[in-house]
């Protein structure tokens, strides 16, 4: 009984011990959101005196302040009244991340179904460059896929930024492993009762493998929506620029307004991603990317 009480009361204190880490960690995490929030709040005088240093040409040093001293909703009045130029970019940013959503759905689901049930000639040289490019860093890609764009005559263009974004290899990647973990004797039972490929793909593969497609819509809105390199090597008019790039802008010219517009930025992704969380850990879990599965 001794024996069982010691062992009872070593878990107890392992699991305190490593809840208090994990809430250490989560606070160090959040906090840079929380001073955003906070910032937000401050009134330009107030903020030049906290953060001037860092943000403007301002004499003085950085000072951390938790809470406002005087907490004033100006920063969102001037945002959301008086700033048409943001909402140019919100929306660049939303039409922008929406085409690329749907283009990876028109794309990467038929390509992923394709790598997964079916057996065709170059099969695993195709797969292997599909990893290949999806290992490869933007910078790697940048001057080619410039040139490619720019003999389009693409460049300039939102087609620059979503064209490429919608044939993105890592959606394919995840569905890919979603469609081969389909039980084969659901698909062997359509194929007896007469269903043709493009059925099964339809009626079959598409509802079994919803929660890899919803995580790769989460997964590419989240990425999108927060792109800088793309947007800043193919775009040059103002007025196409998403919203990755017009707050840098707004850091300078109205530090206030920047912060507010830093947490209503946040607040799709926030809300995508707290709303899908459960589809998007199903996804991923059911992606098999943990045991290595080769194509």
């Amino acid at each position: 009984m001794r024996k069982s009480g010691k062992a009872s009361a070593g878990k107890t204190i392992v699991k305190v011990t490593v809840r208090i880490i994990l809430a250490i960690f989560l606070a160090v995490m959040l906090f840079p959101l929380f001073m955003i929030l906070s910032d937000s709040f401050m009134g330009r005088q107030e903020l030049m005196e906290t953060c001037g240093a860092a943000l403007a040409d301002y004499e003085g040093e950085v000072q951390l302040r938790i809470l406002p001293q005087y907490p004033t909703l100006r920063a969102y009045v001037r945002l959301l009244f008086d700033s048409p130029e943001y909402f140019t970019a919100f929306w660049n940013s939303m039409l922008q991340t929406v085409l690329v959503a749907a283009g990876q759905l028109l794309a990467a689901v038929p390509a992923a179904w394709a790598f997964a049930r079916f057996r065709f000639p170059g099969r695993r040289i195709l797969w292997f460059f599909y990893m290949l490019l999806m290992i490869l860093p933007f910078q790697v890609t940048m001057v080619s896929g410039y040139l490619v764009l720019n003999a389009a005559g693409l460049i300039d263009t939102r087609a620059a930024v979503v064209l490429p974004g919608m044939f993105s290899t890592l959606p394919v990647f995840i569905l890919q492993k979603t469609f081969a973990g389909l039980p084969d004797e659901v698909i062997e039972a359509a194929q007896i009762d007469g269903a043709g490929a493009f059925r099964i793909f339809v009626n079959i593969g598409i509802p079994l493998g919803m929660p890899g497609i919803f995580s790769i819509m989460i997964l590419g809105f989240l990425e999108f929506w927060n792109t800088i390199e793309q947007p800043m090597t193919y775009l040059k008019t103002e007025a196409l620029k998403p919203l990755s790039l017009y707050l840098p802008q707004m850091v300078k010219e109205e530090p206030g307004a920047a912060f507010a517009a830093s947490v209503v930025t946040m607040l799709p992704a926030l809300l995508l991603f707290f709303g899908g969380q459960e589809s998007l850990e199903r996804g991923i879990a059911l992606s098999g990317v943990e045991d290595g599965e080769n194509v």
